[in-house]
């Protein structure tokens, strides 16, 4: 049995190679959100013949598939996780580059609210905080 991005992949009619399949089950096993670099030394620890190119190209494809979702955390990196029709806002330590991922029904209400008293219907949004860990 695949990787939950694997199943996706075929379900797209991506055509799937081993360093791919490799590739998916990297990421669907990622409990972070993962840059291109940790992928590529994730994949290769499994695989050695995966190159750093093959990685890029990958990542690229299944980001225009929708299969991931690219995120700019502001350090620099792109960021990639599982594309999800399951809404959540990001948290990020800029001293650890920990992202944590959480849902919040208050904000998600206010920002519906703003959005009316503005004279606007909400159809997406996106909310990244950044923060330090209190000592």
């Amino acid at each position: 049995m695949g990787s939950r991005l694997e199943q996706i992949c075929i379900e797209r009619g991506l055509k799937m190679t081993e360093q791919r399949r490799t590739i998916c089950r990297v990421l669907s096993d990622s409990n972070d959100h993962p840059d291109v670099e940790q992928v590529y030394r994730r994949a290769s620890a499994i695989d050695a013949k995966i190159s750093i190119a093959t990685v890029y190209r990958t990542m690229r494809l299944l980001e225009e598939s929708n299969v991931i979702r690219k995120h700019d955390f502001g350090d620099g990196r792109a960021r990639f996780e599982e594309h999800s029709d399951d809404h959540h806002d990001h948290l990020m330590d800029i001293n650890s580059g920990e992202v944590i991922e959480f849902t919040n029904e208050a904000i998600e209400k206010l920002q519906e609210e703003v959005a009316k008293k503005l004279g606007y219907k909400l159809i997406g949004h996106k909310l990244e905080l950044y923060g330090v860990k209190i000592k």
